[in-house]
């Protein structure tokens, strides 16, 4: 652990009833059988109109119900990208690491932090990747998750004014590799932040990213936050 504490700062139809009389056709009879023809031909005609409003008509069904029964069968896979909606990603090729962030987040520049996004409205919603070199290859070789949390907070998350308490820390193995997250606030004076966090060894570097929220904006912003945590991944790069 003292190898991190002296690092520098990490930042979805009706049909007719009369027949004519045999061998005779009157008048009546002609109107009768003309009238027959054309309502035969009526009927026809009608029958004709039906089949092709029932071909429409099942056209129409198969156009609209085809759509649905592709979406049904779309794979687990299709759905979850669907999920990052309302987020933007971003790809270091060079470092080896990617995360998304919320829509909306502007980048901004700080020295000390490699990749800095956040709310220009609400200061305290951002999200941060801080980067420092080192020889060991797994983040468990500088301590437990409580352990490397509690260095982390104390020593570069928030201000020594500032009093922390760590909610939770885990570990997680992704694909191979071990990621440590954990939970904390800091409070100031007028406010408190909750943060989440994640740290990981890859590429020679040790990695944290860190995001966080006011307080009183936390049951609003804490799904988005987590979407963070949970999309941080390293990926290994040629040297």
């Amino acid at each position: 652990m003292a190898s991190l504490q002296n690092s520098p700062s990490i930042h979805r139809t009706l049909l007719p009833n009369s027949l004519p009389q045999k061998n005779a056709v009157s008048p009546v009879c002609r109107r009768s059988i003309s009238f027959l023809v054309r309502a035969e031909n009526s009927s026809i005609a009608s029958t004709s109109i039906c089949q092709d409003n029932c071909r429409r008509r099942h056209m129409i069904a198969v156009g609209v119900v085809a759509p649905w029964v592709s979406i049904l069968n779309q794979s687990p896979a299709s759905f979850a990208a669907e999920s990052k909606k309302g987020f933007l990603s971003v790809t270091d090729k060079n470092d080896g690491y990617s995360f998304v962030y919320p829509f909306g987040w502007q980048e901004v520049s700080i020295e000390g932090q490699d990749k800095v996004f956040k709310d220009v409205i609400e200061p305290l919603e951002s999200v941060s990747v801080t980067k420092i070199p080192t020889s060991k290859q797994d983040v468990r070789d500088f301590g437990s998750p409580q352990e490397v949390a509690q260095i982390l907070i104390n020593k570069f998350l928030a201000p020594p004014t500032q009093k922390t308490k760590i909610i939770a820390a885990a570990e997680h193995d992704v694909d191979g590799k071990i990621y440590y997250t954990f939970e904390f606030t800091a409070q100031a004076p007028n406010y408190i932040r909750h943060a989440l966090g994640a740290v990981t060894v890859g590429n020679g570097k040790f990695f944290t990213l860190t995001t966080g929220a006011n307080q009183r904006r936390w049951d609003k912003m804490k799904d988005r936050l987590e979407t963070i945590i949970d999309s941080f991944k390293i990926f290994d790069v040629l040297m």
